[in-house]
């Protein structure tokens, strides 16, 4: 089974409905391969307070919330977020401490997968994850065809 992990950006396109095909590409795919980092689901309430709490706003997040898994942060994603940020850097790689945080979500997930022949995918138009070290399998929902 392939897991979709929904960066922040892509989340937001789907609880505000503001491009119809990302809400199209999500109802193609079966709902529990959909999930969330805890770094998703934090900014996105973070979004809500910074807006005063306005209680349609709350409602779609919430709502969102519940009917995706949101994935804890774990040792497991600590470790690689540790390599990974250190090979970023090396690097020179610019990566937010957030996109950081997801991107080592997303990289966990992946290798997991990877031991039962399964499959995660970023899901994001955010193109800075495409300089990941090491790569990411990444989609852009808000685009026809995949990034990768």
């Amino acid at each position: 089974m392939t897991t979709y992990l929904l960066d922040t950006n892509t989340a937001s396109h789907v609880i505000k409905g503001d491009i119809p095909l990302v809400r199209q590409r999500l109802a193609a795919v079966p709902m529990a391969s959909v999930a969330v980092s805890i770094v998703t689901q934090a900014e996105l309430l973070y979004g809500v307070a910074k807006r005063g709490h306005p209680a349609a706003l709350a409602t779609r997040v919430r709502e969102f919330l519940v009917r995706v898994d949101v994935l804890p942060w774990t040792a497991e994603v600590g470790e690689v977020y540790g390599a990974l940020r250190a090979r970023c850097e090396a690097g020179g790689v610019p990566l937010g401490a957030m996109d950081m945080m997801i991107a080592a979500h997303a990289k966990t997930l992946d290798l997991l997968a990877a031991q039962v022949q399964d499959t995660a995918i970023l899901v994001t138009r955010d193109r800075a994850f495409s300089r990941v070290p090491g790569g990411l399998a990444l989609d852009d929902w808000t685009q026809e065809a995949s990034l990768s």
